[in-house]
């Protein structure tokens, strides 16, 4: 058998839950029985701009009835706000973060003139127009009340760590982090105080996560968060990006493309062993 490991499912409850979350947390539960370790729930919800606690009560009643059993307390982000904010704070300190005052429309409208920025999976790579501004410029903008981001400093952060970053991939093997492919990612939103990226990596460290298992969609993510992790000195996990649940036109259920939600499965008739055994789980 092979040694124990530390898996999570972290969903955000800004919707129901839906056949391809099914999949992923049946992925990691799994995982973690088949090796006498733990599985963990996150409910990662520091986007209070668009989170519900109605979805959260349901993601819990939802895993229960597939049988998804979890470790307790249930770490939730929004707690822990603060931490992330001043991890944050610690990286603008070294020089690593800087304002950017940009808006979609303006990035958005640099990219057309550049007529050549290249897009990653989480939308086009940004620019770097703020990323020149003087002190002076910085400092007169935030004290005028404009609003900003604060965004990583691709170019400091390899300068500070290296580029010769690897990361083990259980599907594709050894990886060489390319954290360009997301370019400047934004570490600290204008409206909630940190960023996804942040938080994640601050989280499978302080969790003690040794695997993570999550969808392919979420490959180019890693390359940012293995930077992140160099930078904040944290440990390295192994990943699993699995494949993705897709619809019968081949279109990867989502919540944005109105999957049918598990309840909606159960208000039906399915059981919760049907969804095991439609997902490849046998019990």
């Amino acid at each position: 058998m092979s040694s124990a490991i530390v898996t999570r499912f972290a969903p955000s409850p800004t919707g129901l839950l839906h056949l391809g979350h099914a999949y992923s947390a049946l992925f990691a539960f799994e995982a973690a029985r088949k090796s006498g370790g733990s599985f963990l729930l996150r409910i990662e919800d520091i986007d209070f701009t668009r989170c519900r606690r109605e979805f959260e009560v349901a993601i819990l009643e939802d895993l229960a009835w597939l049988g998804i059993e979890w470790e307790t307390p249930v770490r939730r982000q929004l707690d822990h706000l603060h931490e992330y904010v001043a991890v944050a704070e610690q990286l603008r300190v070294r020089g690593l973060l800087y304002p950017c005052f940009c808006t979609r429309k303006d990035i958005q409208r640099e990219i057309e003139l550049a007529a050549a920025a290249p897009h990653a999976q989480e939308g086009p790579v940004y620019p770097g127009m703020c990323r020149s501004l003087s002190e002076d410029e910085r400092q007169s903008r935030i004290v005028s009340g404009e609003s900003f981001a604060m965004r990583l400093d691709l170019n400091r952060a390899i300068a500070e760590v290296g580029s010769d970053l690897e990361w083990i991939d259980l599907e594709r093997g050894l990886q060489k982090a390319q954290p360009e492919v997301l370019g400047d990612v934004v570490l600290v939103r204008k409206d909630i105080g940190c960023s996804y990226h942040l938080a994640v990596v601050m989280d499978d460290a302080l969790q003690g996560v040794t695997r993570i298992t999550r969808g392919q969609d979420l490959f180019q993510a890693t390359h940012v968060q293995r930077l992140l992790k160099a930078l904040l000195n944290l440990p390295t996990p192994e990943y699993h990006h699995h494949p993705l649940i897709c619809d019968t036109e081949g279109k990867r259920l989502a919540k944005r493309h109105e999957a049918e939600p598990l309840r909606s499965l159960k208000s039906r008739g399915v059981s919760a062993h049907d969804v095991w055994e439609r997902l490849g789980f046998g019990q």
